[in-house]
């Protein structure tokens, strides 16, 4: 399993209301690990539109556990658990400075061919090399 750790300062415009982050904001959080952890394997998504490839969400669940707040540093963590026949990612949430687990998700993106609009259920050459390089 490849795994990497994003850390985010909540900010004022990502709260509700109620004064606490907006749970679609959760998602913007994942996004910003996930491409963090693509490039560390050195296989972004513009390495995947180069080779004619697109990857889009098809389901995500989500558990929220405990709510973050405005200038709370989080500690988000984003493991690659399969690349075929689905991309699958898993994450979870940390504040920074207690380690307490507010959040986790696990996502799944299916390959597509950007000319044909057609799921895929090899992942591109690339990305195997990619993964296979880095471990």
């Amino acid at each position: 399993m490849i795994c990497s750790e994003t850390f985010i300062d909540v900010q004022f415009y990502d709260l509700d209301p109620m004064n606490v982050v907006w749970h679609g904001n959760y998602i913007k959080y994942l996004e910003q690990a996930r491409c963090e952890l693509l490039s560390k394997i050195g296989y972004t998504y513009d390495d995947m539109k180069a080779d004619g490839f697109a990857y889009p969400v098809a389901t995500m669940d989500l558990k929220f556990i405990k709510p973050a707040v405005f200038s709370q540093k989080l500690r988000i963590t984003a493991a690659i658990t399969d690349i075929e026949p689905s991309l699958n990612f898993k994450y979870e949430i940390f504040d920074a400075k207690t380690g307490e687990k507010i959040f986790k998700a696990k996502s799944m993106q299916i390959c597509v061919d950007i000319k044909t609009r057609e799921s895929v259920y090899t992942a591109p050459k690339r990305f195997v090399e990619s993964v296979k390089n880095y471990v």
